[in-house]
């Protein structure tokens, strides 16, 4: 009898080592698939989407607007650029192009801020067990709790640390682990990662 109490006292303590210990080892995003830099590679720019050309060393000539409805913007000194249809970096190798009659050797970067003219890629949703079920405009640099905060945070029913982000990488949808109760709690950022547009953040309920 002694030894039946004590092996299911060793049982009952190997459970709650267990609990306490909390899922295992997050399956995360590869780090090239999460890179913004190489997200942006192939996006070509459309009608509404928000731009940020710098001209290094002059920052007169830098300008932040929108592609217009005639798939043009304005620059300093050279007047109307096309830029729908192009990837940044061709965009950006039109106006050095251009600005070479005016500027010695100039280099200039094109960044996306907002992609407003592709409505499902440039976004990213926020559902389940959140303030708010939402569709959030992506921009570069996009964190998952960027997104978890703008869609009011997780609510009181909320298993923060079983979320999943759900991500389609060459035609198949994979899933992700958050651990949003470790972002939101100790502060550890592990599964903070950045965001691609079209990602789904999804937050599961507690089940009592």
């Amino acid at each position: 009898m002694k030894n039946l109490v004590k092996v299911i006292f060793i049982f009952m303590f190997l459970l709650e080592i267990s609990a306490c210990a909390g899922p295992g080892k997050p399956n995360l995003p590869p780090e090239d698939a999460v890179s913004n830099t190489l997200a942006m590679e192939t996006y070509t720019i459309d009608v509404g989407d928000n731009l940020t050309i710098n001209v290094w060393k002059n920052p007169e000539l830098s300008i932040a607007e929108p592609v217009r409805p005639d798939g043009k913007i304005s620059m300093p000194l050279i007047g109307d650029v096309l830029a729908a249809g192009k990837e940044p970096e061709q965009l950006a190798a039109s106006i050095e192009k251009m600005l070479s009659n005016y500027v010695k050797n100039p280099n200039v970067t094109v960044i996306l801020t907002g992609l407003e003219g592709h409505a499902f890629l440039s976004s990213i949703r926020v559902t389940g067990a959140v303030g708010n079920n939402m569709a959030i405009t992506y921009h570069q640099g996009m964190t998952v709790i960027d997104a978890v905060l703008a869609a009011g945070s997780v609510d009181i029913y909320a298993d923060a640390n079983y979320t999943k982000l759900y991500r389609r990488t060459n035609g198949a949808m994979a899933a992700y682990d958050i651990r949003l109760d470790d972002i939101l709690k100790k502060g550890d950022m592990t599964t903070n990662v950045l965001l691609m547009p079209g990602d789904v953040i999804t937050v599961p309920e507690r089940t009592f």
